[in-house]
């Protein structure tokens, strides 16, 4: 794993390529979580995603919200190397602590502590900014009393307007608070435009850093979900992975991604990455693997130095 970066203006050191902790619990068991962590710690990196909604989206497999946040928790007491972590949680999904009204980021803020194990949030992301009648001040008043208490390093912001984004930094300027440091948007090969234009901008001229989520398109840009292939997988439905195989855009960026990858020897998953990690602002990029086996492929990635006909051909067949 390559060196460490500076995550925006923060005073956080973090690797480029950050553990998504969305599978803990999920699709991953404990032991199996376990074992990845120790794997990604073991190979040189520091940057732990996760949520305090993480799993609650599949209630009917017997998914419950926080479980993510409990088995890194454990992970983190069981192996006493909390020091040596850089983790990042989110609020605003979980179903008891629903939005961003100032009362649900406090409390919120003690479950998750609570459930990690720790004193302190090194990165905390708003998760979702659904209800925009709150405002701006009020969530940046609150965050900003979690970084004076102690009790988070940093804050940062997931799914937000550009527009809102602009006022919330505008905010903590005027009134001398904690300041967003960073974005984590949904980008990959197969989703620019939630990224691209106006979100980048804003991080451009504010000096934040962009941490994308669904770097593999939930699996998809690994090149195992094709047109007319069933795959026996619970992230195989529309929404996720198996939405983009039916479109024009996910097949020709499927086949400029073989086409690379095979003329390098290195598998999809490895390309995709190396190409996101390339992009402008990008510092750290979110991936997430169920097991063991699956992240030599997100390894890789560091060391592929993609050309510009390469990037150009990426890039090409995703617009």
């Amino acid at each position: 794993m390559t060196e460490p970066r500076t995550l925006g203006s923060s005073d956080l050191l973090v690797s480029p390529l950050c553990l998504g902790g969305n599978v803990f619990g999920w699709t991953a068991d404990k032991t199996q979580s376990f074992a990845v962590l120790d794997a990604y710690l073991a190979a040189g990196g520091n940057f732990l995603d996760t949520a305090d909604a993480y799993m609650n989206y599949f209630p009917e497999q017997g998914n419950e919200p926080g479980q993510s946040e409990s088995i890194i928790g454990d992970w983190l007491a069981a192996r006493r190397n909390r020091d040596d972590v850089v983790v990042a949680t989110k609020v605003g999904d979980h179903p008891e602590y629903m939005g961003l009204a100032p009362a649900n980021i406090k409390a919120a803020a003690e479950e998750s502590l609570r459930r990690l194990r720790t004193d302190h949030i090194d990165l905390y992301y708003t998760h979702f900014d659904r209800d925009e009648s709150i405002p701006v001040d009020e969530i940046i008043t609150a965050l900003d009393d979690l970084v004076k208490a102690g009790k988070v390093r940093a804050i940062a912001a997931s799914n937000i307007s550009p527009e809102r984004l602009s006022a919330s930094l505008a905010f903590s300027d005027r009134e001398g608070l904690a300041r967003y440091v960073a974005l984590q948007p949904q980008y990959n090969l197969v989703s620019r435009d939630t990224y691209e234009g106006a979100r980048r901008e804003v991080v451009q001229r504010e000096g934040l850093a962009c941490v994308p989520y669904f770097a593999l398109a939930s699996g998809f840009l690994t090149g195992k979900y094709r047109p007319g292939k069933s795959i026996e997988n619970v992230r195989n439905f529309p929404g996720l992975a198996g939405g983009y195989a039916d479109t024009e855009r996910g097949v020709k960026v499927l086949d400029a991604l073989e086409q690379v990858a095979t003329a390098r020897g290195v598998e999809m998953a490895t390309v995709a990455v190396a190409w996101l990690a390339r992009q402008p602002t990008v510092t750290s990029l979110i991936a997430s693997a169920r097991t063991v086996e699956q992240l030599p492929a997100l390894f890789a990635a560091q060391d592929l130095r993609l050309s510009d006909t390469e990037l150009e051909t990426l890039t090409t067949a995703s617009s």
